[in-house]
């Protein structure tokens, strides 16, 4: 069964849509990510989950304009990910839940990783998805950075925190909001006892917080509202988790 944390973002993928649409400097655009290489084609069967997955990322792209030119020529592309070189993956767009399997597929094509660059990624369709993806980045010994002009919300900057080693160049962006569940009350909307709150407070510690800080962390990202962004710096991260 989804805990009701884990369905938090995907109870409103429209207003979320709405949401990170008026975020500054990021335009709308739908984008289309192909599997290639300069040898060999990866082709995926979808089951019907994968094809619902693709349609609601239809409805929420956030790159700018040119951001799969950003990436750079790839060897190879794993939905949102392209690999750029044998030690160094690139990632643009949302998580659905293919991505897990697709990230698996590059490791298993790729095995000498080390690092990925969230150049813009906007977060997540499936919740589940999305840490299942981040504690599969942790084990797989990754580092996470966001170069110049890069920019994590949302579920994303629980992607860059999965990161055995994090960076983030001095522009980059992070967004943050509170959660949102199907009834439409969100995080305050709960006793601080309330269980629904365990999920992200213990995933902040796996990650590395201590106690105190993954209570300070998860307090932050609500403080803001579910329709609205609150953007942090490299060093406000900092506050929180070691980078590199």
């Amino acid at each position: 069964m989804v805990s009701p944390a884990a369905l938090a973002r995907l109870a409103v993928v429209a207003l979320a849509a709405a949401v990170l649409a008026l975020a500054p400097a990021h335009a709308q655009r739908v984008v289309t990510v192909t599997t290639t290489t300069t040898v060999t084609t990866w082709t995926w069967e979808a089951d019907d989950s994968d094809v619902a997955a693709d349609d609601a990322a239809a409805t929420r792209r956030y790159a700018p304009s040119g951001a799969l030119a950003a990436l750079g020529e790839a060897k190879a592309r794993f939905g949102p990910f392209a690999v750029i070189d044998a030690a160094t993956a690139r990632m643009a767009g949302d998580v659905t839940s293919a991505t897990p399997r697709q990230f698996a597929a590059m490791l298993a094509a790729f095995p000498g990783l080390k690092r990925i660059e969230m150049v813009d990624c906007p977060g997540s369709l499936d919740e589940e998805a999305n840490l299942i993806l981040a504690r599969a980045i942790r084990r797989a010994g990754l580092e996470t950075e966001v170069p110049s002009g890069g920019s994590v919300r949302s579920g994303a900057v629980e992607l860059w925190l999965a990161g055995v080693h994090r960076r983030a160049a001095p522009d980059a962006e992070f967004g943050v909001h509170s959660w949102i569940d199907e009834y439409g009350r969100e995080a305050r909307d709960y006793p601080a006892s309330d269980p629904v709150h365990a999920e992200y407070l213990s995933y902040y510690r796996e990650m590395g917080m201590d106690d105190a800080k993954a209570r300070a962390f998860y307090a932050l990202t609500n403080s803001t509202p579910f329709d609205d962004v609150r953007y942090l710096t490299r060093d406000d991260m900092a506050r929180f988790v070691a980078l590199n």
